[in-house]
């Protein structure tokens, strides 16, 4: 029997674990993500030890702060041929089977999920699907996996030359990366897969792997991509990278604040109506490579931006050291501790976390209804509404100071989520917002 067949038949036979878990759906999600958000783990530099261990401790803190899901980045061994710097990218994979030793055991691992489901939270790994490392094992049992270059060796996607391409077109390979991804599920009981450049990979693999994790557990699955066959395949988020752009050029001043109004447009015709879209102001390729969010939302101007992320309809995610803030680029081939211990933005963060937990008019599916800022182009008021609540968003973005009238519609007395603070609003009188103001209301 060809190998790779074998290995998938033997993985349906392992015993399987009995999954503490909420088989609901709303709008065909898991209805645990509705309300919930994401928080990106960099296992390697969140400690000194960098382990599965030394990373416990914290999931105390993160609980308070209201993180609900832990994504942890690759944990799997990482390949040694063209190896990036001295410990190499977590996305050059060399055995999907298997744990990175930096980081631990897979006892370990195992350990730190029971711990996170017994807080109440969930956890997601990283998958790279759409190529291995560069000494994967697949390349000299299976080089058929892969597609070939012009003289016959395996291809090296978009000149990242410590990985290899992996070839859809092989069901057979299809049905090994199915099941190692069920192997996961099975052995550690994680809640979901973040599946790294998911929009290189056929929809019709998509459509037969996340059906089959779906009859085992019913997963969380997010994508990096943002084409609109990634949510038509079974997807329950894609990346809102155009989102995120936007929201750069408004914090440069290169665009008016209404400007995001087109790409919310945007995408309520290019997805299905009941996609989620991951709303970010950082992540670990924007703070490595692109200045995210130090560079991109410098100072005061981060917390209106935060707030859209956290706010807008979608999945709200916040990468490991936000909090603190890390003000610098991680490294993405060394070891570069974050060095936790001010917390400065721990607070506000846990008010938008626990505003969208205990909230409806912050779940995913709830209403969103964009209000009118009349001649100012700063300012981006909106209102969402659910479950017989609302909250009302009122955000200056811009360095300039601006005035905003509340819609006389919404008149009553309503309470301001970062201090609780009862108030009349909608009077009919102006409201004066400083540099980068955040409002927010709940009624």
């Amino acid at each position: 029997m060809n190998k790779a067949r074998s290995f998938f038949c033997c993985l349906l036979f392992l015993p399987v674990l009995v999954f503490s878990q909420s088989t609901a759906m709303v709008d065909g999600h898991p209805a645990w993500i509705m309300q919930g958000n994401i928080y990106e783990v960099n296992v390697r530099q969140y400690t000194p030890e960098g382990s599965f261990k030394a990373f416990a401790p914290n999931l105390d803190r993160l609980k308070a702060m209201g993180v609900q899901t832990l994504w942890f980045m690759p944990i799997n061994p990482i390949s040694r041929v063209d190896r990036k710097g001295t410990l190499g990218s977590y996305y050059a994979v060399s055995d999907y089977d298997a744990v990175n030793p930096e980081f631990g055991t897979l006892a370990d691992f195992k350990e730190l999920v029971r711990l996170i489901h017994q807080k109440g939270m969930k956890v997601i790994i990283d998958w790279v699907p759409n190529h291995t490392g560069a000494d994967h094992r697949w390349l000299k049992a299976h080089p058929d996996f892969y597609t070939k270059d012009s003289t016959g060796n395996a291809a090296i996607p978009f000149g990242w030359s410590d990985t290899r391409q992996l070839d859809y077109s092989n069901r057979i390979m299809q049905d090994s990366m199915i099941a190692s991804m069920r192997f996961w599920i099975t052995q550690t009981n994680i809640d979901g897969f973040r599946c790294d450049v998911a929009w290189n990979v056929p929809g019709s693999f998509w459509t037969r792997c996340i059906g089959q994790l779906r009859a085992m557990k019913n997963v969380f699955m997010l994508a990096e991509g943002d084409k609109s066959y990634l949510p038509r395949s079974g997807f329950d988020a894609v990346y809102a990278w155009d989102m995120f752009h936007m929201m750069a050029k408004i914090a440069a001043g290169e665009r008016p604040a209404f400007a995001l109004d087109s790409i919310r447009r945007a995408y309520d015709t290019l997805y299905p109506k009941n996609a989620l879209e991951l709303n970010f102001t950082s992540n670990h390729d924007e703070n490595s490579w692109n200045k995210a969010d130090y560079g991109l939302f410098p100072g005061a101007s981060h917390a209106p931006f935060a707030v859209l992320a956290m706010t807008l309809p979608g999945v709200p995610l916040v990468y490991s050291g936000q909090e603190e803030p890390v003000l610098r680029p991680l490294s993405f081939f060394e070891k570069d501790t974050i060095v936790f211990g001010k917390f400065e933005r721990a607070e506000f963060y846990s008010h938008l976390l626990n505003l969208r937990a205990n909230n409806p008019a912050l779940a995913s599916n709830a209403s969103f209804r964009k209000l009118s800022s009349g001649t100012n182009a700063s300012v981006y008021s909106y209102l969402r509404e659910g479950g017989g609540k609302r909250v009302l968003v009122i955000l200056n973005l811009s360095a300039s100071d601006a005035n905003y009238l509340i819609p006389i519609s919404l008149h009553g007395i309503w309470h301001e989520v970062f201090t609780g603070t009862a108030m009349e609003i909608g009077t009919g009188k102006s409201m004066k917002l400083e540099p980068w103001a955040v409002r927010v209301y709940q009624y």
